[in-house]
């Protein structure tokens, strides 16, 4: 195995976006609802190290969330 495959990546999912001020965001606690700008059949955004690398499909497999990738980044770029 090459020293390339060891190497660690973050992946982020991001499901939606929003902007709210800060006084809003301190008052949230438990069991608060942030309302996001995407629908539940958008796709999401997969980030590799804070790098945009494909864009997927949230999926449920039991009881864990995954994600189906269906388009990646060299695919979107024109």
């Amino acid at each position: 195995m090459s020293a390339v495959n060891r190497v660690a990546v973050e992946i982020s999912v991001v499901l939606g976006r929003t902007y709210m001020p800060v006084r809003q965001l301190l008052k949230m606690g438990r069991g608060a609802v942030i309302d996001l700008d995407a629908k539940h059949e958008d796709e999401c955004w997969v980030y590799a190290n804070g790098e945009l690398v494909a864009r997927g499909e949230i999926i449920i497999i039991g009881d864990k969330i995954g994600i189906t990738i269906t388009r990646m980044m060299s695919e979107l770029q024109v």
